[in-house]
């Protein structure tokens, strides 16, 4: 995460003019600056000529800056649309993903090599895969992803995830203020509100982009980010995550490929896990609340011309989950799926890879701790929303998922996927053994009796005109005779 999340001091652009563009403003007093926390929007304020702030502002600016800078400014307020700026979330994130990763590694347009590469991993992998799970292949295309790729693919996900919460915090904004204040303050409540989208863009726009040099694919934190039916991997992270491993590159790749083509199948085949998964964070969402005390003290002391006040607020968090019964359940929801969704993945990827690639067991713990271990969109969450996307109990449900394929096969424990009332609990993670060996209900079954119903009511419903008018004169019709 970025050291200055929701702050306002953007991302120096890539230079125009190569190092000559990297020496404007050695003084660091223009936009990209970062900005102190009276000088959010990097203007220079306080740098010098304190007599005379106006002139300290275009004596450390060149035009261009101060263009520029201004340009950011009447982009938040003037902002009208949903409750996160995504045109600043999709700039912030590329010029993020521009300055590169901390290891000074820049991102780079992939080559016919690596798109290659990827392809006939992905390839091999469902090749692997077609005899550790019944689910197809889910993949109709492989696609290799620079950083800024990743970006642009993944941001809807990440506005679906996002909107919910954050229309909740627009809304708290003009809750806070007194009815018969409201009206007056009409254009205050506007910018705020402007002011609040342009900062969600902000902090998500950093968190994708830092998110953007960490991930390998399109499915790492156990959520579908990419379009359906790509497998999408990130051939520069790939490099990085394998150059101190001691494992040759090809079998990190390969391994990565297996997880990914491992995700895609799930997600494709599983048409209600996709919803599910979206809906539970949704719901948990629901279950939150803002701390409207704090908000009222940041409104009632709100002053234009520092909107990082806002910006400190946010950033300390304002969200409290309810302590309902609800709220409890819809979080248990859903850590259990994304922990059943991980440990499928890890527990199939495991038996198509154990045999065939020697380095499969250290590269499977790697994977695991890693993935436990949270990343900018977990910090993200947490902060938004208090929500981390972390599966808490990966190894419980991996063993799990093992153990229904010795006791019921592969075809057996695939076919859990079937219908979410099927699959384990929390409860279940707790005690493996018991669910591995209950009688489980064919929920198939069940789905083609209520379809055979559901066919002949359309059937009976065709000519149920005069049944109907029979049945209101108080006359038996054919099926009742």
């Amino acid at each position: 995460m970025s050291d200055t999340p929701f702050g306002f001091g953007l991302p120096p652009e890539e230079p125009e003019h190569g190092d000559e563009g990297k020496k404007k403003n050695p003084a660091g007093g223009g936009q990209g600056s970062g900005g102190s926390p009276a000088d959010p929007f990097g203007f220079g304020f306080g740098d010098s000529g304190g007599d005379n702030p106006f002139a300290a502002m275009f004596g450390s600016l060149n035009p261009n800056d101060l263009g520029a800078a201004f340009q950011q400014l009447g982009q938040m307020l003037s902002y009208e649309g949903g409750p996160v700026n995504w045109d600043m979330a999709k700039q912030i994130a590329r010029q993020t993903v521009s300055q590169g990763t901390p290891d000074g590694t820049k991102d780079v347009s992939v080559g016919p090599v690596d798109r290659t590469a990827v392809e006939e991993a992905v390839r091999l992998a469902d090749l692997w895969l077609d005899g550790a799970t019944s689910l197809p292949s889910g993949a109709s295309t492989a696609v290799a992803w620079s950083r800024a790729e990743w970006v642009e693919a993944t941001l809807p996900a990440w506005q679906q995830l996002v909107d919910p919460v954050a229309e909740r915090v627009g809304l708290a904004m003009g809750d806070v203020l007194p009815e018969e204040m409201q009206a007056m303050a009409g254009p205050l409540i506007g910018m705020m509100r402007s002011m609040g989208g342009a900062m969600f863009g902000q902090q998500i726009g950093q968190a994708v982009g830092v998110l953007a040099g960490e991930v390998v694919g399109s499915t790492d934190i156990g959520l579908p980010l990419g379009p359906a039916g790509k497998a999408a991997l990130l051939p520069l992270n790939i490099e990085a995550l394998g150059k101190d491993l001691g494992v040759p590159k090809e079998e990190v790749r390969l391994y990565l490929a297996l997880r990914e083509a491992a995700h895609q199948r799930l997600f494709a085949h599983v048409p209600w896990l996709r919803s599910h998964l979206f809906g539970a964070v949704e719901g948990y969402a629901r279950g939150i609340k803002v701390d409207t005390t704090k908000l009222e003290d940041v409104v009632g002391q709100f002053d234009p011309t520092h909107p990082e006040q806002l910006q400190e607020a946010l950033q300390q968090g304002m969200f409290q989950p309810e302590d309902t019964p609800e709220q409890k359940a819809a979080l248990a929801r859903l850590e259990t799926a994304l922990a059943l969704v991980e440990g499928w993945v890890d527990a199939v990827v495991h038996e198509a890879a154990s045999s065939r690639l020697t380095s499969a067991a250290a590269l499977r713990e790697t994977l695991r701790r890693r993935r436990a271990s949270g990343g900018p969109a977990e910090q993200t969450f947490a902060t938004l929303i208090g929500l981390q996307l972390r599966p808490r109990r990966l190894r419980d449900a991996s063993r799990l998922w093992a153990s229904l394929t010795d006791a019921r096969g592969m075809d057996g424990r695939d076919a859990l996927w079937e219908h979410p009332d099927m699959l384990p609990t929390a409860t279940d993670l707790d005690d493996p053994d018991g669910f591995v060996h209950r009688e489980q209900l064919d929920f198939s079954e069940l789905d083609k009796m209520l379809g055979e119903a559901a066919s002949k009511g359309d059937e009976d419903g065709k000519g149920g005109k005069g049944t109907a008018e029979e049945r209101g004169t108080g006359e038996k019709g054919d099926d009742e005779k």
